[in-house]
């Protein structure tokens, strides 16, 4: 006997590929960064002789393992098993069926159960102003309540309305107006970015559900349950993967990246 899959299947793949979300800002630091320090070391490899420019040459390698851990490293990674969120200094792995829900804080939060808690992973590489969404979002009802109360003035029929638009009521109406743009584009791609990892775990989980449901045909050809014994066992490996718990590890190059250039200050300094 033959087993079929019932009910429609949906796909929680990250685009086949893995998708890589992290701040563009952050990036752009980092270089700005690195091209500073690489020009000041080797003006201070041609021009120091002295302590001071060993001290110095010290704080800017500290410096620029500072600003690699700060800035280049935090990211998001979705594939097709779960969600990887690499801080600072520690990366986070989760499989999509255990990720509850994906919201935004002063950073992105991915939630998952722990003995029956809800707890939550925070993300260095997605920041959110909730002020600034709340003051776009006030600014936005304000300018509908005069849009409103202008529409319902008896003053625009002797042409005062006009008037008030052509020196400068008419452009504070339009500022206002356009008060849901102060939200800002990084603000735009942190929801966009929620949406998506929102939608790849509520994927996961649906098709983790039901990849259970299934029936067995009775006659059914044994190279059709060939085939289905196969597309199963590849069904599971993938479930498999969307069940891991959450791993949490410490990242040894980032450690090194601080300890190290640390400890040639400290000498340097002391010697």
């Amino acid at each position: 006997m033959g087993s079929v899959r019932v009910g429609r299947k949906k796909r929680a793949d990250a685009a086949g590929s893995p998708q890589t979300f992290r701040s563009p800002t952050a990036v752009i630091i980092w270089w700005v960064w690195l091209l500073f320090a690489a020009a000041n070391l080797a003006d201070l490899a041609v021009q120091g002789r002295d302590h001071f420019s060993l001290v110095a040459a010290a704080i800017l390698v500290l410096a620029t393992g500072v600003a690699y851990v700060a800035a280049q490293r935090p990211r998001i990674v979705a594939d097709s098993a779960g969600v990887t969120v690499v801080n600072p200094l520690r990366e986070h792995h989760i499989g999509w069926a255990g990720v509850t829900k994906v919201d935004l804080a002063d950073l992105l939060r991915i939630h998952y159960q722990d003995q029956d808690r809800d707890k939550a992973v925070y993300s260095w590489a997605v920041h959110y102003s909730r002020r600034r969404q709340y003051a776009a979002e006030a600014k936005a009802r304000r300018a509908a309540a005069r849009q409103s109360s202008g529409r319902r003035s008896s003053f625009g029929t002797y042409g005062l309305e006009s008037f008030g638009n052509s020196h400068g009521g008419g452009r504070g109406d339009r500022g206002y107006a356009s008060a849901p743009e102060a939200a800002s584009a990084a603000g735009a791609e942190a929801e966009r970015i929620a949406r998506v990892l929102s939608e790849y775990a509520t994927a996961a989980r649906a098709e983790t559900v039901w990849a259970g449901d299934t029936v067995e045909v009775d006659g059914a050809p044994d190279s059709a349950s060939k085939t289905e014994s196969s597309r199963g066992a590849a069904t599971d490996l993938r479930i498999a993967g969307w069940l891991e718990p959450l791993t949490s590890t410490w990242s040894r190059t980032a450690l090194l990246a601080l300890i190290i250039p640390a400890l040639i200050l400290l000498v340097v300094v002391l010697v």
